[in-house]
């Protein structure tokens, strides 16, 4: 089951020169993002670019990155906007051993309240797995109500939690009024994570903790304490990096940032491209203003880092079998 830690972090797809998953580093950089602060990972979700994965890929993203730091950290991007297809591979990704589901809003077909209760309700019963739901209505074209997360909280014990990436603080306080103290509301934007925690937010699923992660885990953490003055301080110097990480299409800024510190993650697949030469040479100039250089990032890393607990025994099962099975 998942441990529902306060900074996920939506972790990037990394691909070889060829532009096929890149299973070594992915098991690499999944250890890495947990040694430097992430509680948990998000596995082929919108930054993992899971619209051009294929089925087969994503089994195998899953498999790679429980291997490598064991199922409770993991949460599995399975959502989709065919009810039948995001049951299928919710129940596949269970038996590969994540520990949650992410389960974004049906996009193109433009469901209403009621399709998106009877659709989300469909996936949480078919599941023993906790349920993290994920609003994100500039991508979908349709937005959870308050009054349908209240309804899916009181038929289905196991939707624990809801990503949302609305921009909206009164998106959030909406959800946050309708359910209890328990249910775990993430920020799905870097920029309003300290916003959306002051209003009883659980934490934030991060985009910019693939390379600011002590940061923001620090932020986070001092914001649960109601610390927030020193929290403040913290969300204002990663403010530029948080804005510029989206200056283009999202992920070529974060793969092109996590380039810059050393990790080869690879482009981005089309339709989408790598992000330009001018703002990339914006957000390297922010990088290195605001987390330092190459060289200095890694020693700090090296002595921020903590030690990854050992796969459990069925962790250990997944890890002996076939890619993509």
């Amino acid at each position: 089951m998942l441990k529902p830690g306060r900074l996920l972090t939506a972790m990037v797809t990394p691909f070889d020169q060829e532009g096929c998953v890149d299973v070594p580093k992915v098991g690499e950089l999944a250890r890495h993002l947990l040694s430097v602060g992430s509680d948990g990972l998000v596995v082929c979700g919108t930054t993992g670019e899971s619209p051009t994965l294929t089925h087969d890929e994503k089994l195998q993203m899953f498999k790679a990155v429980i291997a490598a730091v064991g199922g409770a950290h993991v949460v599995a991007g399975t959502g989709s906007n065919d009810t039948r297809a995001t049951i299928a591979l919710s129940e596949e990704a269970e038996e590969l051993g994540a520990g949650a589901l992410l389960a974004i809003a049906p996009y193109y077909n433009k469901p209403d309240q009621e399709g998106l209760f009877q659709h989300f309700k469909a996936v949480a019963i078919h599941t023993h797995l906790p349920v993290i739901l994920y609003n994100h209505p500039p991508r979908t074209g349709v937005s959870i109500s308050a009054q349908t997360l209240s309804r899916l909280v009181e038929c289905c014990p196991n939707i624990v939690g809801l990503k949302d990436s609305s921009g909206s603080l009164d998106v959030c306080s909406e959800f946050r009024s309708v359910t209890k103290p328990g249910f775990l509301l993430y920020s799905g934007n870097d920029s309003l994570t300290l916003p959306v925690m002051a209003i009883g937010g659980h934490g934030a699923i991060s985009v910019a903790s693939h390379v600011a992660g002590p940061e923001l885990k620090e932020m986070i953490n001092l914001a649960a304490e109601n610390r927030f003055d020193r929290a403040r301080e913290i969300h204002f110097k990663l403010w530029d990096l948080m804005n510029v990480l989206f200056s283009t299409p999202s992920p070529a800024p974060i793969k092109a940032a996590l380039m810059h510190y050393g990790w080869k993650t690879g482009s981005v697949r089309l339709p989408l491209v790598d992000m330009p030469p001018v703002p990339r040479a914006k957000l390297v100039e922010i990088l290195e203003r605001t987390l330092g250089t190459p060289e200095q990032r890694a020693q700090e890393d090296i002595g921020r880092r903590t030690i990854v607990e050992e796969p459990t025994p069925a962790d250990l099962e997944a890890r002996s079998r076939p890619a993509g099975v």
